[in-house]
Protein backbone atom coordinates (compact mmCIF):
# COMPACT_ATOMS: atom_id res chain seq x y z
CA UNK A 1 0.00 0.00 0.00
CA UNK A 2 1.39 3.40 -0.97
CA UNK A 3 1.20 6.21 1.60
CA UNK A 4 0.12 9.61 0.22
CA UNK A 5 1.85 12.59 1.81
CA UNK A 6 0.94 15.57 -0.41
CA UNK A 7 -0.89 16.44 -3.62
CA UNK A 8 0.17 19.11 -6.11
CA UNK A 9 -3.27 20.68 -6.37
CA UNK A 10 -3.72 24.06 -4.61
CA UNK A 11 -7.10 25.27 -3.38
CA UNK A 12 -8.75 28.68 -3.75
CA UNK A 13 -10.35 28.83 -0.31
CA UNK A 14 -9.70 27.50 3.17
CA UNK A 15 -11.20 24.00 3.60
CA UNK A 16 -12.94 24.80 6.87
CA UNK A 17 -15.22 21.73 6.77
CA UNK A 18 -12.28 19.38 6.20
CA UNK A 19 -10.41 20.94 9.12
CA UNK A 20 -13.53 20.80 11.30
CA UNK A 21 -14.06 17.11 10.52
CA UNK A 22 -10.46 16.31 11.42
CA UNK A 23 -10.73 18.25 14.68
CA UNK A 24 -14.01 16.55 15.58
CA UNK A 25 -12.59 13.08 14.93
CA UNK A 26 -9.52 13.78 17.04
CA UNK A 27 -11.55 15.24 19.92
CA UNK A 28 -14.00 12.33 19.95
CA UNK A 29 -11.09 9.90 19.97
CA UNK A 30 -9.41 11.66 22.89
CA UNK A 31 -12.61 11.56 24.94
CA UNK A 32 -13.63 8.00 24.03
CA UNK A 33 -13.85 6.03 27.30
CA UNK A 34 -11.32 3.22 27.51
CA UNK A 35 -9.05 4.46 24.72
CA UNK A 36 -6.88 6.89 26.66
CA UNK A 37 -5.61 4.13 28.93
CA UNK A 38 -5.04 1.68 26.11
CA UNK A 39 -2.99 4.26 24.20
CA UNK A 40 -0.81 4.69 27.27
CA UNK A 41 -0.31 0.94 27.48
CA UNK A 42 -3.08 0.16 29.96
CA UNK A 43 -5.04 -2.81 28.62
CA UNK A 44 -6.91 -3.59 31.83
CA UNK A 45 -10.27 -5.31 31.82
CA UNK A 46 -11.90 -2.14 33.14
CA UNK A 47 -10.63 -0.12 30.18
CA UNK A 48 -11.83 -2.75 27.73
CA UNK A 49 -15.26 -2.97 29.35
CA UNK A 50 -15.69 0.82 29.25
CA UNK A 51 -14.74 0.84 25.57
CA UNK A 52 -17.01 -2.07 24.69
CA UNK A 53 -20.00 -0.44 26.39
CA UNK A 54 -19.33 2.87 24.63
CA UNK A 55 -19.06 1.25 21.21
CA UNK A 56 -22.19 -0.85 21.66
CA UNK A 57 -24.06 2.36 22.41
CA UNK A 58 -22.71 4.61 19.65
CA UNK A 59 -21.34 2.35 16.89
CA UNK A 60 -23.37 1.09 13.93
CA UNK A 61 -24.24 -2.60 14.07
CA UNK A 62 -25.36 -4.27 10.79
CA UNK A 63 -27.92 -6.48 12.50
CA UNK A 64 -29.54 -3.44 14.09
CA UNK A 65 -29.50 -1.45 10.84
CA UNK A 66 -31.12 -4.16 8.72
CA UNK A 67 -33.35 -6.08 11.13
CA UNK A 68 -33.83 -3.42 13.82
CA UNK A 69 -33.02 -6.11 16.33
CA UNK A 70 -31.50 -4.65 19.46
CA UNK A 71 -29.60 -7.10 21.68
CA UNK A 72 -31.37 -8.14 24.86
CA UNK A 73 -28.21 -7.66 26.92
CA UNK A 74 -25.44 -5.09 26.39
CA UNK A 75 -22.20 -4.33 28.25
CA UNK A 76 -22.68 -1.87 31.10
CA UNK A 77 -19.03 -0.83 31.35
CA UNK A 78 -18.63 -2.54 34.72
CA UNK A 79 -16.33 -5.44 35.55
CA UNK A 80 -17.65 -8.58 37.23
CA UNK A 81 -16.60 -12.08 38.23
CA UNK A 82 -18.65 -15.21 37.59
CA UNK A 83 -19.00 -18.31 39.78
CA UNK A 84 -15.90 -19.86 38.23
CA UNK A 85 -13.82 -16.82 39.23
CA UNK A 86 -13.45 -15.53 35.66
CA UNK A 87 -13.35 -11.76 35.31
CA UNK A 88 -15.26 -10.12 32.48
CA UNK A 89 -17.61 -7.36 31.43
CA UNK A 90 -21.04 -7.18 33.05
CA UNK A 91 -24.03 -7.28 30.68
CA UNK A 92 -27.57 -6.16 31.40
CA UNK A 93 -30.65 -4.81 29.59
CA UNK A 94 -29.84 -1.46 27.98
CA UNK A 95 -30.84 1.61 29.99
CA UNK A 96 -30.83 3.81 26.86
CA UNK A 97 -32.72 4.06 23.57
CA UNK A 98 -30.54 3.63 20.50
CA UNK A 99 -31.45 4.84 17.02
CA UNK A 100 -29.82 2.52 14.45
CA UNK A 101 -30.03 5.18 11.72
CA UNK A 102 -28.38 7.83 13.92
CA UNK A 103 -25.68 5.35 14.94
CA UNK A 104 -24.32 5.44 11.37
CA UNK A 105 -23.56 9.13 11.85
CA UNK A 106 -22.00 8.75 15.31
CA UNK A 107 -19.94 5.77 14.12
CA UNK A 108 -18.24 8.03 11.53
CA UNK A 109 -16.44 9.82 14.36
CA UNK A 110 -15.29 6.75 16.30
CA UNK A 111 -11.92 5.04 15.87
CA UNK A 112 -10.35 2.02 17.48
CA UNK A 113 -6.77 3.27 17.81
CA UNK A 114 -4.22 5.90 16.84
CA UNK A 115 -3.22 4.20 13.58
CA UNK A 116 -6.86 3.90 12.54
CA UNK A 117 -7.46 7.58 13.32
CA UNK A 118 -4.26 9.01 11.82
CA UNK A 119 -4.53 6.97 8.63
CA UNK A 120 -8.06 8.20 8.00
CA UNK A 121 -7.24 11.81 8.83
CA UNK A 122 -4.19 11.78 6.54
CA UNK A 123 -6.32 10.77 3.54
CA UNK A 124 -9.02 13.31 4.46
CA UNK A 125 -6.48 16.12 4.79
CA UNK A 126 -4.76 15.43 1.48
CA UNK A 127 -7.81 14.81 -0.70
CA UNK A 128 -10.67 16.46 1.16
CA UNK A 129 -9.52 20.06 0.70
CA UNK A 130 -9.76 19.96 -3.09
CA UNK A 131 -13.11 18.19 -3.13
CA UNK A 132 -14.46 20.76 -0.65
CA UNK A 133 -13.00 23.56 -2.77
CA UNK A 134 -14.85 22.23 -5.80
CA UNK A 135 -18.15 21.50 -4.10
CA UNK A 136 -18.34 24.35 -1.61
CA UNK A 137 -18.49 24.05 2.17
CA UNK A 138 -22.15 23.14 2.71
CA UNK A 139 -22.44 20.77 -0.22
CA UNK A 140 -19.19 19.04 0.79
CA UNK A 141 -20.44 18.52 4.36
CA UNK A 142 -23.65 16.94 3.04
CA UNK A 143 -21.67 14.87 0.53
CA UNK A 144 -19.40 13.54 3.29
CA UNK A 145 -22.32 12.44 5.45
CA UNK A 146 -24.23 10.87 2.55
CA UNK A 147 -21.16 8.87 1.50
CA UNK A 148 -20.74 7.72 5.09
CA UNK A 149 -24.34 6.53 5.19
CA UNK A 150 -24.02 4.80 1.83
CA UNK A 151 -20.91 2.97 3.07
CA UNK A 152 -22.47 2.04 6.41
CA UNK A 153 -25.72 0.70 5.00
CA UNK A 154 -23.96 -0.90 2.04
CA UNK A 155 -21.76 -2.86 4.44
CA UNK A 156 -24.80 -3.76 6.57
CA UNK A 157 -26.70 -5.15 3.57
CA UNK A 158 -23.76 -7.42 2.77
CA UNK A 159 -23.35 -8.47 6.43
CA UNK A 160 -26.95 -8.33 7.65
CA UNK A 161 -26.51 -10.85 10.48
CA UNK A 162 -23.31 -9.39 11.91
CA UNK A 163 -23.42 -8.06 15.46
CA UNK A 164 -19.92 -6.58 15.34
CA UNK A 165 -19.79 -2.79 15.81
CA UNK A 166 -18.86 -0.79 12.72
CA UNK A 167 -16.78 2.32 13.44
CA UNK A 168 -14.54 4.75 11.57
CA UNK A 169 -14.63 7.58 9.07
CA UNK A 170 -13.14 5.50 6.25
CA UNK A 171 -16.45 4.91 4.48
CA UNK A 172 -17.10 8.64 4.18
CA UNK A 173 -13.45 9.32 3.31
CA UNK A 174 -13.60 6.64 0.62
CA UNK A 175 -16.35 8.76 -0.92
CA UNK A 176 -13.98 11.73 -0.87
CA UNK A 177 -11.35 9.62 -2.67
CA UNK A 178 -13.87 8.55 -5.29
CA UNK A 179 -14.85 12.18 -5.89
CA UNK A 180 -11.21 13.25 -6.15
CA UNK A 181 -10.56 10.55 -8.75
CA UNK A 182 -13.45 11.84 -10.86
CA UNK A 183 -12.62 15.55 -10.47
CA UNK A 184 -8.81 15.51 -10.51
CA UNK A 185 -7.58 12.29 -12.13
CA UNK A 186 -4.39 13.92 -13.48
CA UNK A 187 -3.39 15.76 -10.30
CA UNK A 188 0.03 14.72 -9.03
CA UNK A 189 0.26 13.01 -5.64
CA UNK A 190 3.48 12.51 -3.70
CA UNK A 191 3.50 9.07 -2.12
CA UNK A 192 5.86 6.89 -0.13
CA UNK A 193 6.23 3.40 -1.58
CA UNK A 194 7.54 0.77 0.88
CA UNK A 195 10.25 -1.12 -1.01
CA UNK A 196 13.04 -2.00 1.41
CA UNK A 197 12.93 1.70 2.29
CA UNK A 198 10.21 4.29 1.72
CA UNK A 199 10.69 5.62 -1.81
CA UNK A 200 9.14 9.05 -2.56
CA UNK A 201 7.37 9.10 -5.93
CA UNK A 202 5.07 11.58 -7.64
CA UNK A 203 2.23 9.71 -9.33
CA UNK A 204 -1.03 10.74 -11.01
CA UNK A 205 -4.11 10.58 -8.79
CA UNK A 206 -5.83 8.07 -11.06
CA UNK A 207 -3.03 5.58 -10.42
CA UNK A 208 -2.83 6.15 -6.64
CA UNK A 209 -6.57 6.10 -6.01
CA UNK A 210 -7.31 3.49 -8.66
CA UNK A 211 -4.80 1.15 -7.04
CA UNK A 212 -6.32 1.87 -3.61
CA UNK A 213 -9.80 1.00 -4.85
CA UNK A 214 -8.70 -2.20 -6.58
CA UNK A 215 -6.94 -3.27 -3.39
CA UNK A 216 -10.06 -2.63 -1.29
CA UNK A 217 -12.25 -4.53 -3.76
CA UNK A 218 -9.78 -7.43 -3.78
CA UNK A 219 -9.71 -7.63 0.01
CA UNK A 220 -13.49 -7.26 0.32
CA UNK A 221 -13.88 -10.45 -1.69
CA UNK A 222 -11.89 -12.29 0.96
CA UNK A 223 -8.86 -12.74 -1.28
CA UNK A 224 -5.39 -11.78 -0.11
CA UNK A 225 -6.33 -11.88 3.59
CA UNK A 226 -6.80 -14.82 5.92
CA UNK A 227 -10.11 -13.32 7.06
CA UNK A 228 -12.03 -10.09 6.57
CA UNK A 229 -10.82 -9.30 10.08
CA UNK A 230 -11.73 -5.98 11.63
CA UNK A 231 -11.47 -3.91 8.43
CA UNK A 232 -14.76 -3.22 6.61
CA UNK A 233 -13.35 -3.31 3.08
CA UNK A 234 -16.83 -3.55 1.56
CA UNK A 235 -17.75 -0.22 3.19
CA UNK A 236 -14.72 1.35 1.48
CA UNK A 237 -15.83 0.03 -1.89
CA UNK A 238 -19.42 1.26 -1.51
CA UNK A 239 -18.31 4.67 -0.20
CA UNK A 240 -15.83 5.10 -3.06
CA UNK A 241 -18.43 4.27 -5.72
CA UNK A 242 -20.95 6.62 -4.08
CA UNK A 243 -18.38 9.43 -4.11
CA UNK A 244 -17.69 8.89 -7.81
CA UNK A 245 -21.40 8.91 -8.60
CA UNK A 246 -22.14 12.13 -6.70
CA UNK A 247 -19.10 13.94 -8.10
CA UNK A 248 -19.66 13.01 -11.73
CA UNK A 249 -22.03 15.93 -12.54
CA UNK A 250 -19.29 18.37 -11.42
CA UNK A 251 -16.59 16.85 -13.59
CA UNK A 252 -17.21 18.96 -16.71
CA UNK A 253 -16.71 22.26 -14.88
CA UNK A 254 -13.61 21.29 -12.90
CA UNK A 255 -10.45 23.16 -13.99
CA UNK A 256 -7.32 21.03 -14.41
CA UNK A 257 -4.73 21.24 -11.63
CA UNK A 258 -1.85 23.63 -12.41
CA UNK A 259 1.59 22.38 -13.31
CA UNK A 260 3.97 22.49 -10.31
CA UNK A 261 6.69 25.13 -10.22
CA UNK A 262 9.42 26.09 -7.80
CA UNK A 263 11.82 23.94 -5.83
CA UNK A 264 11.34 20.23 -5.63
CA UNK A 265 13.60 18.27 -3.29
CA UNK A 266 16.22 21.00 -3.66
CA UNK A 267 16.08 21.12 -7.47
CA UNK A 268 14.22 23.48 -9.74
CA UNK A 269 11.21 21.82 -11.29
CA UNK A 270 11.14 21.77 -15.08
CA UNK A 271 7.88 22.19 -17.03
CA UNK A 272 6.20 18.85 -17.58
CA UNK A 273 3.35 17.76 -19.80
CA UNK A 274 0.23 16.51 -18.06
CA UNK A 275 -0.40 12.82 -18.61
Amino acid sequence: MVIPVHDVNPVRRTPVVTYALIAANVLVFLFTPGLAGSVAGDSSVAQLCHLQAFLDHWAAVPQELIHHQMPRLVPTGEVGTNAQGTTGCVVAPADYDKSPALSVLTAMFLHGGWLHLLGNMLFLLIFGNNVEDRMGHVRFALFYVVCGYAAGYGFAVLNADSSDPLIGASGAIAGVLGAYLVLYPKARVWVLVPFLVFLPLRLPAWLVLGFWFVLQAFYSSGEGVSTAGTVAYAAHVVGFLAGMLFAWPLKAGTPPPPEPRGLLFGRKARPRHTW
